[in-house]
């Protein structure tokens, strides 16, 4: 399956019902009178978030979405019936804008959760509402008014806790594939992965986390450089960064500040996220060179650095338990 994040898509509310002109005609009933019905609302278009889709991909191929039309008054005053709404459903985490003003109009992140973004037209008046007393028998109704007509920008933006972030090769396709099910692709080149991947990790509890694998970032990633720009949007949502770095890199040093500065650049609040620091392929390295490199870390971040090997799982239990010990911190604040 495609990973597709973005679409624009047109919505069509139905046109209101016209009215109607009629009149009564009863046996007994000389002077019966107007009695041509309204004209039913056309249907509108709605937007449901469901957990059953990953991506937008389904929009690519269908581009344009319209509800039922509303429909015309019927005699003995009786009112058109309303057009059937249109509902859209879309995945969990997508955020919808104007695509010709860029209005806000929401942000759906709850399996259920409904947003109308077109309303359907009203149906127009039966000759019923235009008696009067100097015009008995009107012999004209209005008929129904268009239902709005919209493009739509949709963005869908992953729903994940735990984000994790670094360069490319970094390890954390591997890291993701330790740590739950997940089977990303993995092999040595960079820009192996070239989607997010998920993962669900469990707690001791029996909870899971959703771990974001989001794709590789390289400098200059926040002005539109690699494949970055495009995901960065992606870790907007997670509460915890988890920043891998090559322990084998040429100078991690400044493979961390080189993220560090698109975090900065990129900024939404990302800057500000709290971060856990791991440093990954320690099987790769003697203990010598990865105090060096730890050292001088320490000294471009105050944040604690893990030692990990996604491959051979070292330091892997420590490096939850960090996760959990921020994801409990920050749920028990919103209690308090």
């Amino acid at each position: 399956m495609q990973f597709i994040d973005l679409a624009e898509v047109e919505v069509i509310a139905g046109k209101g019902g016209d009215g109607m002109v009629a009149f009564r005609r009863e046996k007994y009933v000389p002077a019966g009178g107007p009695a041509g019905g309204n004209g039913g609302w056309g249907g509108s278009v709605i937007l449901v978030a469901s957990n059953r889709l990953q991506t937008l991909l389904d929009f690519r191929y269908a581009r344009i979405f319209k509800a039922e039309d509303g429909k015309k008054g019927g005699p003995n005053n009786c009112t058109g019936a309303k057009g059937s709404d249109r509902l859209i459903e879309i995945p969990c985490g997508t955020l919808i804008t104007d695509a010709d003003t860029g209005e806000y109009l929401g942000d759906l992140t709850v399996d259920g959760e409904t947003l109308c973004v077109a309303v359907g037209g009203k149906g127009g008046l039966g000759n019923k509402h235009f008696l009067s007393n100097s015009n008995r028998a009107p012999e004209y109704a209005l008929p129904g008014l268009e239902g709005e007509i919209r493009r739509l920008r949709l963005e869908l933006k992953l729903i994940a806790e735990v984000g994790i972030i670094g360069l490319p090769n970094a390890g954390k396709s591997t890291l993701i594939s330790s740590l739950s099910s997940a089977k990303p692709k993995v092999a040595d080149y960079p820009f192996t992965t070239l989607v997010p991947n998920l993962g669900v990790v469990r707690k001791p509890t029996g909870d899971g986390t959703v771990f974001a694998d989001i794709p590789g970032l390289i400098s200059g990633a926040s002005e539109g450089v690699g494949l970055g720009h495009d995901f960065l949007r992606h870790i907007e949502r997670t509460r915890v960064l988890l920043h891998l770095i090559d322990a084998t890199a040429d100078n991690p040093p400044a493979d961390y500040q080189t993220i560090q500065d698109e975090l900065v650049a990129y900024g939404h609040g990302l800057p500000e996220r709290p971060q856990i620091i791991a440093l990954n392929k320690i099987d790769a390295i003697d203990d010598e060179t990865l105090e060096l490199i730890t050292c001088e870390l320490q000294e471009l971040t105050s944040l604690p650095i893990v030692h990990v090997s996604a491959v051979t799982r070292a330091g892997l239990d420590l490096l939850t338990s960090k996760v959990w010990g921020i994801l409990d911190a920050e749920a028990a604040s919103v209690l308090i």
